[in-house]
């Protein structure tokens, strides 16, 4: 009876062993060999310029060349970028400004004769020739009278860097009623009722390592 016993115990396991492998077989499918192939994974869309890109220049290259255009198309713009350069406080609005200025008190203080405040505005060489104009003007006891009716024009024409100098260069076209008299009082040069347009070159200079920030007159001429 014991025999009889572990024969239905091996034909009631086999029964579940079937069973299971049925429920497998019907989740999970057979293959036959007849399954379509697997549907390929869409690979992810293109940029539609990504055929197209170029490679670009290095900044160094593209920098270089937009200062070559900017040299070429404004020579006067490129000399006062140099000029920023060496002096990080430059700004061309701000100096024409300050130029304007600086006319005004030369042109008043020479014909006042005031030496004191020519100094600080000149250069060695400017200021040397204009205390020799103002001492043989008074040695011969004439007296100049300027009034400056207005300035019409502020213009760079140039600048430079040289060393540690920056150097910038201006037209100024001005109104000015000059009139020179002799000790008498008698008019000797000029017309003290007539305005005169009167064009002047000024070169103007400071060392951009120093700690004052004002420039002083380093060359005058007039238009050739």
């Amino acid at each position: 009876m014991g025999d009889g016993s572990y024969v239905l115990d091996i034909v009631l396991l086999a029964m579940v062993a079937g069973f299971i492998i049925l429920r497998l077989r019907s989740v999970l499918g057979r293959r036959t060999g007849q399954e379509p192939p697997p549907r390929p994974v869409p690979a992810p869309p293109r940029a539609k310029d990504e055929d197209k890109v170029v490679a670009l220049p290095d900044r160094a290259r593209r920098v270089e060349a937009a200062e070559a255009a900017a040299a070429a198309a404004d020579p006067t713009h490129a000399a006062l970028t140099r000029v920023k350069l060496a002096d990080p406080r430059f700004e061309t609005e701000d100096f024409l400004a300050g130029a304007k200025a600086a006319y005004e008190l030369i042109v008043t203080a020479f014909a006042a004769g005031d030496l004191p405040a020519l100094r600080p505005l000149l250069s060695d060489e400017v200021y040397d020739n204009f205390r020799r104009a103002i001492e043989q003007r008074k040695a011969d006891g004439h007296k100049l009278e300027t009034t400056l009716v207005g300035i019409k024009r502020v213009d760079v024409l140039e600048a430079d860097v040289k060393g540690r100098t920056a150097e910038v260069t201006v037209k100024f076209v001005a109104e000015l009623i000059n009139a020179t008299r002799d000790a008498a009082g008698n008019m000797i040069s000029g017309n003290a009722n007539a305005v005169d347009e009167v064009t002047d070159i000024w070169t103007f200079a400071r060392d951009t390592r120093a700690s004052d920030p004002n420039w002083q007159l380093a060359a005058t001429s007039v238009p050739a």
